[in-house]
């Protein structure tokens, strides 16, 4: 006997919104707390570090967000709780940059997405079925917070912000990022020695959420990164997309790891990355 398919009530989009703005502004002082204090690694490769405090900060996010929503499952870097089979899902990264905050550089960030199973599944469908229906990046120590609900401006701060109108490459700042495999490091460098030259500057701050914010606010006119992974782009690629930005991305291999591409809308084309050009109409 099939069972039947699980029906769940519409989450109140702007409960949901306040509910992850607070939860992101609680992580934010946590990250503040311990900004200068000794830290400690759980997992340390050539090219990425994870903190105890990751998975403090995740639980403490789990937390407010199960209490207010206790029917929406959590995805996130430091593992995933709920029912594998719900019809929305939070996607968080608690502590995006930590590389950075571990050394004592203040661009980190917090990131929270709240996805939700498509009915109509469009192009900003992601490959398992949902769609992103509200997005928080918060950096705290510049004070930024960044939100959206998909279908309305994106702001930072609670102003409405939109992306650049910058059309030429020449005058563009992009920023960069070679994630963390000697893959995706070997297939970045040849488009990176080549693109250094036809842009007005190369930046690489080691945080993909903060990034696609900066997309959003005009302050980038792209950021290119191959190997990202879900919660590191959730939020943030909506917020771009409601800047009035354009988020193309292409899932590899089976699981959350993602090529992307975020741009005002207008530069995609002439940055000429492979294999992500849109055909000419």
């Amino acid at each position: 006997m099939k069972s039947k398919p699980r029906t769940e009530k519409p989450v109140n989009l702007k409960l949901a919104l306040g509910a992850a703005m607070s939860a992101a502004n609680a992580v934010g002082q946590m990250m503040l707390k311990h900004r200068h204090g000794p830290k400690r690694a759980q997992l340390v490769t050539q090219h990425d570090i994870k903190l105890e405090l990751d998975v403090r900060c995740q639980r403490l996010i789990e937390k407010q967000l199960r209490q207010a929503f206790p029917q929406v499952a959590v995805l996130g870097e430091e593992g995933v709780s709920g029912a594998s089979d719900a019809g929305y899902r939070w996607v968080v990264d608690p502590i995006d940059g930590t590389v950075n905050f571990t050394y004592g550089i203040p661009h980190a960030c917090v990131s929270i997405a709240l996805q939700g199973r498509a009915a109509r599944p469009t192009a900003s469908t992601y490959p398992d079925g949902f769609d992103t229906l509200v997005g928080v990046v918060y950096d705290p120590f510049c004070n930024e917070m960044w939100t959206a609900i998909r279908g309305q401006p994106a702001r930072l701060n609670g102003r409405v912000i939109r992306v650049s109108t910058r059309r030429k490459l020449a005058e563009a700042i992009v920023s960069i990022g070679f994630a963390k495999s000697r893959e995706t490091i070997d297939a970045t460098l040849p488009y990176f020695n080549e693109l250094v030259y036809r842009i007005r500057k190369v930046r690489m701050m080691g945080a993909a959420a903060i990034a696609l914010a900066y997309v959003a606010t005009g302050r980038f006119d792209a950021y290119i990164e191959r190997g990202i992974s879900l919660w590191d782009i959730a939020a943030g690629g909506l917020i771009v997309e409601c800047a009035g930005g354009e988020f193309w991305r292409r899932r590899v291999g089976e699981g959350q790891v993602y090529r992307m591409i975020a741009t005002n809308g207008l530069l995609r084309r002439s940055l000429r990355v492979p294999d992500s050009t849109p055909p000419r109409k």
